[in-house]
């Protein structure tokens, strides 16, 4: 089971707790909830690395990652209209640890459907 640990306090804000349920779905590949919150014309921009365009190919790129997460770690989440983003470290059951930023566009202010994601993952050492 993936290790979950939050630094930050939701409070009632629905969008930051979305936020923390999609990167907590991530860790422990609920592919099903992911694929729910997104929008069939949704685009995952990786820096440095690919884009992903559409559902369907949001899908296939799930279905890549192999790697089992054994922790994550959110640092902080934040939200402000249509946009939001989270930041923390997860760790692969093969000891490598990443930092990572996501950066989040929703269909609308009270929507809940991510539009937009972009994507800052580094390997880290510590």
């Amino acid at each position: 089971m993936t290790e979950i640990h939050v630094d930050t306090d939701c409070g009632n804000s629905p969008k930051r707790e979305f936020i923390k349920a999609f990167n907590i779905a991530f860790a422990r590949q609920d592919f099903k909830f992911i694929l729910d919150s997104i929008t069939d014309d949704v685009i995952w921009n990786i820096v440095g690395d690919k884009k992903i365009e559409g559902n369907e190919a949001f899908k296939k790129e799930l279905e890549l990652m192999q790697q089992q997460i054994s922790s994550l770690h959110l640092h902080q989440i934040l939200s402000h209209g249509k946009e939001g983003a989270a930041n923390g470290i997860i760790k692969m059951e093969n000891g490598k640890k990443y930092a990572f930023a996501d950066f989040y566009i929703f269909s609308s202010a009270k929507g809940a459907k991510i539009k937009a994601l972009t994507s800052y993952i580094i390997e880290i050492a510590y």
